[in-house]
């Protein structure tokens, strides 16, 4: 003879571990789902190191966006002088378009995003940090490091000067030393 109560609480055990094991097997699939995007990831730029893939991914970058990643120092280089002037956007805008964003996709919505508000010192430190890196280990950049100290420089000389006299500010310089001196010590 069965006992009611027994049957219930049995059935009630089952219905536990069967959700438990379906949240077990959502977990797995989910964790594979993301290392499969921080493999995607590193093949974007062209590295396998999984401490540098780890970072790009804390930084926000997906596979989509991490295209904007060499664009960071000349960002950070258009908000120099704490913000971002017409000239300076429609240059960041034509070197993201050189480099392959498309218009309305993920990438140009998050350099607009960024062109709005400006990112914080961090996301600049990291990113700095991340690129020379990528340029020591080999990483697959479609520019070289002079490449990217030029559309800096000219990102600087886009907004400033009379007659073109003291077209670059100190604030534009300073900036300037600091982006070249990350990329490059990493080169070394």
């Amino acid at each position: 003879m069965s006992d009611p109560l027994s049957d219930r609480r049995r059935t009630r055990e089952e219905e536990y571990f069967q959700k438990k094991d379906r949240e077990l097997v959502e977990k797995m699939r989910q964790q594979a789902k993301a290392e499969a995007q921080l493999r995607e990831l590193g093949g974007q730029v062209g590295v396998t190191d999984p401490q540098l893939i780890h970072e790009l991914a804390e930084l926000g970058f997906t596979p989509e966006t991490v295209k904007l990643l060499p664009l960071i120092p000349v960002l950070e280089m258009a908000w120099a002088e704490g913000g971002v002037t017409a000239p300076e956007r429609k240059m960041v805008i034509d070197v993201a378009r050189a480099r392959g964003i498309e218009a309305g996709s993920v990438a140009d919505r998050q350099l607009a995003e960024w062109l709005d508000r400006q990112p914080t010192e961090n996301v600049y430190q990291r990113a700095r940090r991340l690129i020379g890196a990528l340029f020591a280990s080999g990483g697959r950049f479609d520019l070289t490091q002079d490449d990217l100290l030029k559309y800096c420089e000219a990102i600087a000389e886009a907004s400033g000067g009379l007659f073109g006299i003291g077209r670059v500010s100190s604030e534009e310089r300073a900036t300037l030393a600091r982006i070249a001196d990350e990329i490059k010590t990493r080169q070394k």
